[in-house]
């Protein structure tokens, strides 16, 4: 998967190929897909949510640039797939997921695993993790339909953000916080499920 889907295609830091070869896929998907838990795409995870595609999940960890001393907050738990690659990186991963069901599935995966620094929440993530701010980096793995303004603000000096925004036509985006200046980068046509929660509906 990862020499064919990840690597091939352009992902060069060891440090996120090696995680995605560490963390067995297999234990997040559903028992009745395991035979396709190292498929190029997405699947479906139940409550209308999905596991994102290996190459996306490797594209969004190599748009944050992570070091091993970051603290990073992500917006949708869902499987805990991107969740487990993230905190075999990075030194402190907080993770929102507003799904009760999915976010207690994944906690027990990734405590089975051994991850002793992921830190859970159940509850809407629109406003992101604001005690715990700032971040070095935040990752949304659902749509919001413009970017929100409340995660920006929780990203440190020199912070980067990697989001999908937009309600039908979607685009992946970078962003890159350095003092008060906020850098927005497009990077590619993506389809996530839409973000819910309260904010969003208010969009």
């Amino acid at each position: 998967m990862v020499a064919q889907q990840i690597a091939r295609r352009g992902i060069t830091d060891e440090r996120v190929l090696e995680a995605m070869r560490k963390v067995p896929r297999e234990r997040f998907v559903r028992d009745s897909d395991r035979n396709l838990a190292f498929y190029d795409g997405p699947l479906s995870i139940g409550c209308g949510q999905t596991i994102s595609q290996p190459y996306i999940v490797a594209y969004m960890t190599d748009m944050l640039e992570l070091g091993v001393g970051d603290r990073v907050l992500e917006i949708g738990t869902g499987s805990g797939y991107q969740t487990a690659v993230l905190a075999e990186i990075a030194s402190e991963v907080y993770t929102i997921e507003i799904v009760e069901q999915l976010g207690s599935r994944a906690r027990t995966i990734l405590e089975e695993l051994g991850y002793d620094n992921i830190h859970y929440r159940i509850g809407d993530g629109y406003e992101g993790w604001a005690e715990e701010a700032p971040f070095d980096a935040i990752i949304v793995t659902a749509a919001p339909p413009k970017l929100p303004d409340g995660l920006v603000a929780q990203l440190g000096d020199g912070g980067r953000m990697s989001v999908p925004v937009g309600r039908y036509d979607q685009l992946l985006v970078r962003i890159i916080r350095k003092g008060e200046e906020i850098r927005e980068e497009t990077m590619l046509p993506v389809r996530f499920v839409p973000m819910t929660g309260g904010k969003e509906h208010d969009l």
